[in-house]
């Protein structure tokens, strides 16, 4: 089977994903080291793959065992809700050190594999990243960025499929600290479903060779 390597998996939009792609790639669970990625990889019976954004090392060693991957899934992300007057330079550097900088890295380590195989590489966006949401300023900017980097990559490597998935406001824990942050109350029926975005990553991936899908944009419904 094809090999699909997922970041943040142990996340909710990532396990779901992870369980997804399950029944068609090999899967590698990157993400760094917690009880939640084992749980998950002992469900799924695939191999965590230690994974670090952050940290250089960590990415070329993550990178170094693969000749060829079919399969690339950025999905990991961080989000510190602020308006702009609230947000610090650090919260800016931080979102942007792992939902930008990470995803660049990890694509350029994994570069040659990704060609080998002629493979495809899925950025799980957001609607913030192609509308500005207010209370999230740093994250809105990455995902822009973010955006961008996809762009390119497809225009560079046109051997590659390039995918960005625009999901609304999906029921994780991300979401619930967000929603804290504009002092609501958590209602997860109001937001999509994890396996909601990750089934479209999957149609997406399963796309057959002779198409390729850009983006995917969804919204809750309701």
């Amino acid at each position: 089977m094809p090999t699909a390597l997922i970041t943040g998996a142990a996340g909710g939009i990532g396990s779901a994903v992870a369980a997804a792609l399950a029944p068609t790639h090999t899967l590698l669970l990157a993400g760094r080291p917690s009880a939640r990625l084992d749980a998950l990889a002992q469900r799924l019976g695939a191999p965590t793959w230690p994974l670090d954004l952050t940290d250089q090392e960590s990415i070329e060693s993550a990178a170094e065992p693969l000749a060829e991957l079919d399969v690339l899934v950025h999905n990991a992300g961080v989000l510190y809700p602020g308006t702009v007057a609230e947000s610090s330079a650090d919260e800016w550097r931080a979102s942007f050190e792992v939902n930008v900088t990470g995803a660049v890295a990890l694509t350029l380590a994994l570069l040659p594999a990704l060609r080998a195989a002629r493979g495809q590489v899925v950025f799980v966006n957001s609607g913030a990243g192609q509308k500005v949401s207010a209370g999230m300023a740093s994250y809105s900017a990455s995902k822009f960025a973010l955006r961008a980097f996809a762009d390119s990559l497809r225009a560079d490597e046109p051997a590659l499929r390039v995918t960005s998935i625009f999901p609304g406001r999906t029921d994780s824990e991300m979401q619930r600290d967000l929603v804290a942050y504009e002092g609501g109350a958590y209602d997860p029926a109001k937001f999509l479903r994890p396996e909601t975005v990750g089934g479209l990553v999957a149609q997406a991936v399963n796309t057959p060779p002779d198409g390729a899908v850009h983006e995917v944009v969804i919204r809750p419904h309701g």
